[in-house]
């Protein structure tokens, strides 16, 4: 499994999300993800959407997943402290 493919897996799973995923090896991956739907949730929530998102394939083509889940405004501030005027 690439990283486009898991990208693509994810955006299904959440219409309207920003995701950027990478991988080294196809089997092993880091997910950033934006969404909407992630306000008000606490982390675990959001990480059972992505994984909801990528079914079974969790385990089997993709072996671990590290998940950076973000609302909007949670990732304006995150961005704003990085880089600061």
């Amino acid at each position: 499994m690439t990283a486009d493919e898991v990208t693509r897996l994810i955006e299904t799973g959440l219409p309207g999300a920003r995701v950027r995923v990478v991988t080294d090896d196809d089997t092993h991956f880091t997910a950033v993800i934006v969404s909407e739907r992630f306000e008000g949730q606490r982390s675990i929530k959001r990480h059972q959407q992505v994984y909801g998102a990528l079914g079974a394939r969790m385990g089997r083509e993709i072996h671990a997943l590290s998940i950076e889940a973000y609302t909007p405004g949670e990732w304006s501030d995150l961005a704003a402290t990085r880089n600061p005027r």
